[in-house]
């Protein structure tokens, strides 16, 4: 058969991995449950039977190779996971040689939010530019920089951090030490958590999307505070990068016709640039896939410089 590689997407409760060719085509697909309670050897060995069950199902002579793309802050060179909240059991493993050990096979270890711009890159709705920047909303909000068709991925792996700008001085307090950071306030964690602060109840960025298309005017006055905190982190992007693409993802994209409005508004005044050019902002086309897709184009990609041994 023809070359295949694959991918495997580590988050807090699951774990998926698939086989993908060349053009993009999934040939398979794992999923699995992440049972952090048992320890980083067990995870490993999680991790590394869902990969050699698709080797063994599609045979080893025909993988290109192996990338996984995990949440936090990655230390390339060691393939170490730093700063990870949802995988705290894994902070300071070296989980890019344990995986290579097991696998006796190399691996491309990557950030979640790079692989998913990365996958976006690919077969997504960035398939037609070389740079773009992807804004992952969920819990927090994540973000890869695509440039040159390259991962920017800084001096020691941790640009792209997009969740942390700050968008409101003084504003809500974020576990990263700062005060007003974009995930504060344009989450699908912050639409709740603004939602129970104006007296919606104890309610989720779901419900407080259903009242707001119901013309709750407090349930809308949350989506336009988030709007406008998403427009000024845009600006910034767009005044500093100039790249023709600017895609969001996440829970909330389904809010997209309330918070837009806003956003656009927002990020048209603060940037010159956003007004002079035909910069685009839109929503990714992958959802919870693109990290997968991602994850198993790093192969195909020239990017070996982060694999041991590289």
């Amino acid at each position: 058969m023809s070359e295949y590689s694959i991918g495997l997407d580590l988050g807090g409760t699951n774990l998926r991995a698939a086989a993908v060719d060349a053009n993009g085509k999934m040939l398979q697909k794992i999923w699995a449950t992440t049972d952090l309670s048992r320890g980083p050897e067990a995870v490993m060995e999680d991790m590394a039977k869902a990969i050699d069950a698709l080797r063994h199902s599609l045979g080893s002579q025909s993988l290109h190779g192996i990338g996984v793309a995990v949440p936090g802050f990655i230390r390339l060179k060691e393939g170490v996971i730093m700063g990870s909240n949802n995988l705290a059991v894994l902070e300071g493993y070296p989980m890019r040689d344990s995986l290579q050990k097991r696998l006796d096979a190399p691996v491309i270890l990557e950030n979640d939010a790079n692989a998913a711009a990365m996958g976006e890159k690919w077969i997504g709705a960035g398939r037609d530019v070389d740079d773009l920047v992807l804004l992952t909303l969920g819990t927090g909000i994540g973000g890869g920089i695509i440039s040159d068709g390259k991962i920017l991925h800084g001096f020691l792996g941790m640009a792209g951090e997009i969740g942390h700008i700050t968008v409101v001085p003084n504003g809500n307090p974020c576990g990263c030490g700062n005060h007003g950071c974009l995930e504060k306030h344009a989450s699908a964690t912050a639409i709740a958590a603004l939602g129970r602060m104006i007296g919606l109840g104890d309610i989720t960025s779901e419900e407080v999307y259903t009242l707001a298309k119901q013309g709750d005017v407090r349930a809308l006055a949350v989506f336009e505070h988030m709007g406008r905190a998403l427009g000024m982190a845009l600006a910034l992007l767009v005044n500093i990068f100039n790249f023709p693409l600017y895609l969001i993802s996440g829970g909330p994209i389904p809010a997209w016709d309330v918070f837009s409005i806003p956003m656009l508004a927002e990020l048209k005044q603060r940037s010159f640039t956003y007004r002079a050019s035909k910069t685009v902002v839109a929503k990714a086309e992958l959802g919870n896939e693109a990290g997968l897709y991602g994850a198993a184009y790093l192969p195909w990609s020239t990017e070996t410089n982060y694999v041991a041994g590289a």
